[in-house]
């Protein structure tokens, strides 16, 4: 009884200070005012939009997009950007099981992933670019699984198989249980989205199937758009001055559109290596004021890498200087 006593009492400490953490709404973080936690493994969501950057672009009428694979990429899978329109459909991944799919009057932007299962997402999202192998599907399933906190040994061998082609072993052990096999036990104790419930629940009795998981997943209902301060139409300014802008059809795909204006990545900055690159990989998007998914974005539908262009971030150092020898001596010339 005595050292039974203390254990129950901490854990019934620690629900205390979750439930209060969670009904002081008015004193907590954005991502507790719309309803999630920090022990949620995906928290992002439109209070993380960079609002400011929201704008409309001065694109020339009567411009044609071209295919955003058609520009070359570095080592690294982005793209090096030169001045147009581009753009390409890309596999995107449902991160909010529960939710509604994204409708044609959803405005989405991107945001940083954030959440305590950013790491192990942000590596299945950027390894599924480079793995065309792979079945979107069991990409997908493997996210749920990941979200939902599902129990890994209860996943079909080939959605255990994709998490093993995409994962570091560190991180599989780590979805098995490993280290943090006490802190799921307090978590199951802690309130949790209903379709993340359900989608858990089948995954646990086995159940593996797409379909059967999708419907729960992903509600057949309109989303609930609260305010339309911001439209589909409008883009996102990046930092380098290009502009992006996501416009999802369904949950598994998203058409992103890219704006280059003419004084960014042109031959002059390219003959210089300075270049402007463009890295989809791992971005979530989400919709502004309503319940529609967030999305993770994998990489394009239909891919053809052309060519790679090594690069060292946007801007290379320069080359190394010929050595000078020692102090006093004549630098040793090779003679042929």
């Amino acid at each position: 009884m005595s050292t039974r006593l203390p254990r129950c009492l901490a854990i019934s400490l620690l629900f205390f200070s979750c439930a209060t953490t969670s009904r002081n709404t008015e004193q907590e973080s954005p991502n507790q005012r719309t309803g999630f936690s920090t022990t949620d493994p995906v928290t992002s969501n439109f209070h993380d939009v960079d609002t400011l950057s929201i704008t409309s672009a001065d694109v020339p009428s009567g411009l044609a997009p071209v295919a955003l694979t058609e520009l070359p990429r570095n080592q690294d899978g982005a793209f090096i950007l030169s001045p147009g329109l581009y753009e390409a459909d890309f596999k995107t991944y449902c991160l909010q099981p529960g939710t509604p799919g994204p409708s044609s009057r959803d405005a989405y932007f991107e945001a940083p992933l954030k959440g305590n299962r950013k790491e192990i997402i942000q590596t299945i999202l950027r390894n599924s670019t480079v793995r065309q192998d792979l079945q979107q599907k069991n990409v997908q399933l493997l996210l749920w699984a990941v979200v939902s906190r599902s129990d890994f040994n209860s996943l079909s061998w080939s959605v255990q198989r994709t998490a093993q082609q995409l994962l570091t072993p560190r991180q599989v052990f780590e979805l098995k249980g490993g280290m943090i096999g006490v802190a799921r036990t307090v978590v199951k104790m802690l309130p949790s989205g209903t379709g993340v419930n359900q989608v858990k629940q089948l995954f646990e009795t086995g159940v593996n199937s797409y379909e059967a998981i999708e419907r729960l997943a992903v509600l057949n209902t309109a989303p609930e758009i609260t305010r339309n301060d911001f439209k589909r139409e409008q883009w996102v300014r990046q930092d380098d001055g290009y502009f992006v802008r996501y416009l999802p059809s369904d949950y598994s795909k998203t058409k992103i559109q890219v704006y280059v204006p003419s004084h960014i990545g042109d031959s002059a900055a390219l003959a210089r290596q300075n270049y402007t690159i463009f890295d989809p990989a791992s971005t979530v998007v989400v919709p502004a004021h309503s319940n529609a998914q967030r999305l993770g974005v994998g990489g394009p539908v239909i891919d053809i890498v052309r060519v790679v262009i090594k690069t060292i971030g946007k801007n290379p150092p320069p080359p190394p200087q010929k050595p000078t020898g020692r102090p006093g001596k004549p630098v040793p010339v090779k003679t042929t």
